[in-house]
């Protein structure tokens, strides 16, 4: 009996327990870089702390001042609430919160805007700079937030960063109130005559100018692996499905570079 169950094992009939494999161990995007989930939150707060004091120029530099363009048709896309409460999560430094409060203030409205983020040095920035909106320290996928509590989730070029993508989703959803609307404003995926040039540029240029601006080469080096490596849009469209949103869809500009993806909570 024992010889022929040996036979069996090794003609692959049945799989010896000893053989047997643990489970594979999942395993996250850090720009190219595989790594747990724990590292991959770590690094990447390691990211934003080297360059907490000089992101915002290296934005205006590395987008040759787009990004103040693809902010502003983000935010001109957001409802006007009157004593609303608009959360910006991964909001780094501030400036979708501080534009979006000047948005409000033009049109004579009055809000509560709240900006979260995962690094206590951004958000120590960006204090000194908007002590009138309200900081939180805070993980996208776990928001200190009561359900139904906010009018309006925004997330402008954080969401690639987020370990858990589809957990901060659910997040967002859940702190929303009915009716509530969802904004993330993310890089995507350029059309095809651009791929050559938007490749030379970000793996080229980019860490250089990190290297000659905010002596960081490896942390812009991340930055633009982790564009490469981030959802399609077709992707998040059918995450933002996933957890509820609805009327869900999203826009491109400048050639596919950003995307603009929008849902509501109904």
């Amino acid at each position: 009996m024992w010889d022929g169950w040996l036979q069996e094992i090794k003609s692959g009939k049945i799989k010896s327990m000893a053989k047997g494999q643990p489970p594979s161990k999942k395993v996250f995007d850090f720009g190219f870089e595989k790594v747990s989930a724990a590292e991959k939150t770590e690094k990447v707060t390691h990211v934003f702390e080297r360059v907490a004091t000089r992101y915002d120029l290296m934005n205006d530099v590395m987008s040759l001042g787009l990004h103040r363009l693809w902010k502003n048709w983000f935010v001109e896309s957001l409802p006007l609430r009157h004593e609303g409460v608009y959360l910006d999560v991964a909001g780094g430094t501030g400036d979708i919160a501080k534009a979006i409060s000047e948005r409000l203030t033009h049109f004579r409205f009055h809000a509560h805007i709240t900006v979260s983020d995962i690094n206590p040095a951004m958000i120590a920035v960006g204090q000194k700079r908007y002590p009138h909106l309200s900081w939180v320290c805070s993980n996208a996928e776990d928001l200190p937030l009561e359900d139904h509590s906010v009018d309006v989730y925004t997330i402008a070029f954080g969401l690639r960063n987020v370990t858990h993508r589809e957990k901060a989703i659910s997040e967002a959803y859940r702190v929303l109130r009915p009716g509530g609307k969802f904004a993330c404003l993310e890089f995507s995926q350029v059309i095809p005559p651009l791929q050559k040039l938007y490749d030379f540029y970000s793996f080229h240029l980019i860490p250089r100018m990190g290297e000659w601006i905010a002596q960081d080469k490896e942390a812009y080096q991340y930055l633009s692996e982790s564009i490469r490596t981030f959802l399609t849009r077709e992707e998040l469209l059918s995450l933002m499905r996933k957890v509820g949103f609805e009327r869900a869809g999203y826009e491109t500009s400048t050639g596919g570079i950003v995307a603009l993806h929008t849902g509501y909570k109904l």
